[in-house]
């Protein structure tokens, strides 16, 4: 794990000296990714400087650093993340009359990249990775990233230099770099929040999509290779599941022997591992797993908040006393979440608004102060259909086709009758068992749905933050993605599949894994998700939707595998986001804050937002007249990052 940056000048005009200085300069704006070392190699005559900061995971010792050269010479790779199976490729390298020197996986990739060829190597890869190899031979740079998009890589390139990085904040130590903000992605951001891919903040740069190759070289156009597309595995898993369906008992032991091998292979490092543990389904299985394949007791670790409503902690010491695990947790004041708010920018170095930001720092500090490595549960709600919006959809998707768009239209409007904050109010006397958290929220939300005409514009309300988003950002037009994309739906007429399929291609990379990544590296952690090892992605694809979704709940398949190692009473309640209480914060102890960056003269005078509907959503939320706390979020993201980066 590591942070790689770099750059090629194509006219090879930069000097040995100055490529090394921006090598440094690069690496050193992502020291916080690799505490442990970092160096630079550079080739002159070429142009080309690679840079890497080091978080040494595999192979301690010095043989194991980057850039490192292949051992003929010819290339020399830039390599962030891990390749879980490298035991395995490196004994077919061997097989090969390959001469392998280091036990580090990161020679095990140059080697297969050497033999097989990059798009070859990556195939045969189970792991986590952004790769940047340089031939020296043929004068070709290739960037390649993972199949999920789990680690990322940012590029920039024009006729005469390519510059890439793990993070955006390196390109700015690079002599010229002077980008333009990209006002349509802001405005896609402030439906999303979080900048989707291939786009970035700025016009100049852009984010490698997740299972991509691109190759550049000298006077030539760049190529484009895909060689995973969820589309493709979601259509040809769906095939199996119609021609060739297992038993519903077949199905679940080899789910869980995948769901095995995919914890065990992660737990392979030579530091300490641990994992984070909601209490949830997804960290319970992750837990229950390490427990099982691992050599010692798992150490596991939570948060909890005080805040009803927010609290897991309580849910997670149940499953860690059950499966006996080495559990720390830590109760978050106020004052803690707040320490964390100004420095954000600093990490997310885009605009980033999911406020699960927060306490993924958090658990992210407190793990990292007994491991190194976390594995997380994260990518459980894409590939088993988990979040709410799969089951609501569900009955969306059916409702919609059933009832007249009057009748819709104006149950719609009676449910937007009373504030949510009253409907929260009076849910909190009944059972908690009965009910979602936040349960006038999600009515609120559920009005807006039930209002919509199409399943798409089910899907688009779902997942948005600002409905209009152009009418906030000033001379902003909002792209239209897959969400907008006919072909999709004609592809996945099942809307609960077809949610998936786009929740993995954006909202995964983009928002949960980004969140992960950052928040994880800020504090020198590598987390691992083996619920999105891609062999158990398409497995869970060849399973029919009544293996995902059944009796109102969702990752059927996946409880069946947990309840053997977790009894059902200590994971079954309602469904509970990791968050943190913004909505009341922003009334109280963040308000000083957010009025400072939501003032209406900084607003008209930066030119970017439009203050007029944001300082009407600022003043409802405020009175209590709606919950406004996750647009508002946005924004606040939005002003802090360009107080910080612009």
């Amino acid at each position: 794990m590591c942070g790689i940056a770099g750059m090629i000048d194509w006219r090879a005009e930069t000097s040995r000296d100055t490529l090394i200085s921006i090598g440094q300069a690069m690496n050193d704006a992502l020291f916080h990714r690799g505490p442990d070392s970092g160096d630079v190699w550079v080739d002159a005559a070429s142009g080309i400087v690679l840079g890497q900061r080091r978080l040494a995971i595999i192979d301690l010792s010095p043989g194991g650093a980057q850039p490192m050269q292949s051992a003929d010479g010819r290339y020399v790779i830039n390599f962030n993340g891990e390749i879980y199976n490298y035991a395995e490729i490196r004994r077919e390298l061997q097989a090969a009359g390959r001469g392998l020197s280091t036990q580090s996986d990161t020679e095990v990739l140059l080697e297969a990249c050497a033999l097989w060829g990059v798009e070859a190597a990556v195939r045969r890869a189970i792991g986590m990775f952004a790769i940047v190899l340089w031939d020296r031979a043929t004068g070709t740079i290739t960037l390649a990233r993972d199949r999920l998009g789990v680690k990322p890589l940012y590029y920039a390139a024009d006729a005469h230099r390519l510059i890439f990085a793990s993070q955006l904040k390196a390109f700015r130590a690079v002599p010229g770099w002077a980008p333009t903000l990209d006002r349509d992605a802001i405005a896609g951001y402030l439906r999303h929040a979080y900048i989707g891919q291939p786009r970035s903040i700025y016009q100049e740069a852009s984010k490698l999509a997740p299972g991509h190759i691109m190759v550049w070289r000298r006077g030539e156009a760049p190529r484009s290779i895909c060689y995973w597309d969820i589309r493709d595995v979601a259509a040809a898993g769906q095939r199996v599941a119609a021609r060739a369906p297992m038993s519903e008992a077949e199905a679940i032991e080899h789910l869980d022997a995948l769901l095995r091998d995919a914890v065990r292979l992660r737990l392979i490092a030579d530091v300490p591992v641990g994992a984070f543990l909601s209490g949830g389904i997804d960290s319970s299985t992750v837990a229950a797993l390490m427990q099982v394949v691992g050599t010692s007791a798992a150490k596991t670790f939570s948060i909890g908040f005080r805040e009803q409503g927010y609290d897991e902690a309580g849910h997670a010491a149940a499953v860690a006393r059950h499966l006996d695990t080495d559990h720390t947790e830590f109760y978050v004041e106020p004052a803690h979440a707040l320490d964390v708010i100004p420095q954000l920018p600093e990490w997310f170095d885009e605009p980033f608004a999911d406020v699960s930001q927060i306490p993924t720092y958090l658990v992210s500090k407190l793990t990292r102060a007994h491991v190194t490595v976390a594995l997380s549960g994260d990518g459980g709600d894409e590939v088993f259909a988990g979040y709410n919006r799969h089951l609501w959809g569900d009955r969306l998707a059916h409702g919609l086709a059933s009832v007249p768009g009057v009748a819709r239209h104006g149950a719609a409007s009676l449910m937007r009758l009373m504030p949510p904050a009253t409907l929260n109010r009076l849910a909190a006397r009944l059972p908690r068992s009965w009910l979602p958290s936040q349960p006038g929220d999600k009515l609120e939300k559920l009005a807006g749905l039930i209002g919509e005409d199409s399943t798409g514009a089910v899907y688009r309300r779902m997942i948005s933050q600002w409905q209009n988003p152009d009418d906030i950002v000033v001379s902003g037009a909002e792209p239209h993605d897959l969400a907008w994309d006919s072909g999709i739906t004609a592809q996945f007429p099942d809307f609960v599949a077809r949610m998936q399929v786009l929740d993995t291609a954006t909202y995964l990379p983009d928002d949960i894994l980004t969140k992960v990544d950052r928040a994880t590296m800020a504090v020198g952690l590598e987390g691992r998700v083996p619920l999105l090892d891609h062999r158990v992605v398409e497995f869970a694809w060849s399973l029919p939707k009544s293996m995902k979704l059944r009796d109102g709940q969702g990752k059927w398949a996946l409880r069946q595998v947990l309840d053997r190692y977790v009894p059902r009473a200590l994971i079954d309640r309602p469904k509970m986001g990791f968050g943190v209480p913004i909505d009341a914060w922003l009334r109280g102890p963040l308000r000083e804050w957010a009025e400072s960056l939501l003032d209406p003269t900084r607003l008209a005078e930066e030119g970017l937002l439009r203050p007029v509907p944001i300082r009407r959503a600022w003043a409802e939320h405020l009175s209590g007249a709606k919950n406004w706390q996750y647009p508002l979020w946005t924004v606040l993201m939005l002003q802090a990052w360009s107080a910080r980066w612009r």
